[in-house]
């Protein structure tokens, strides 16, 4: 059933687009008048906007009544959760560890710092020109 709603909603739309796509605007009527197009259409000068409009606004019916049919449809069908409801949780294995061992860290240790001759421990920041208030750094 969602299926043939679904189609249907996607021929209505796209013949709204075709039947849109084919229609002239008012100001198409300014430049007949002059000469610079054509003044008759297939289904006279009149008849194409009340036939065309009026197919317009047939398959714009049925676009909304086939909207209104998919939002009840997908109300129906679920229960109201959200897309991730039904997945189980991720979780990972705890490795066992035997009674009375060490343990052992996850993460490696950072490397020590070297201390230098003035006793300061920790490497020296690269230095940074300093730049004027304004001014982007180099």
């Amino acid at each position: 059933m969602d299926l043939v709603v679904l189609i249907v909603h996607v021929l209505a739309a796209a013949g709204i687009i075709g039947l849109v796509l084919v229609q002239h605007g008012k100001g198409a009527d300014v430049g007949a008048a002059f000469g610079t197009g054509s003044a008759g259409s297939v289904f006279g000068s009149a008849g194409s906007a009340n036939f065309l409009s009026r197919m317009t606004a047939g398959l714009a019916l049925v676009f909304f009544l086939t909207s209104i049919g998919l939002t009840f449809l997908s109300s129906k069908r679920g229960s109201g959760k959200g897309v991730m409801a039904d997945q189980p949780a991720v979780t990972q294995p705890v490795p066992d560890k035997a009674p009375g061992a060490a343990s052992v860290p996850d993460v490696p240790a950072a490397p020590a710092a070297k201390s230098d001759a003035g006793g300061k421990t920790g490497a020296a920041a690269p230095a940074v020109p300093a730049s004027k208030p304004g001014e982007a750094p180099k």
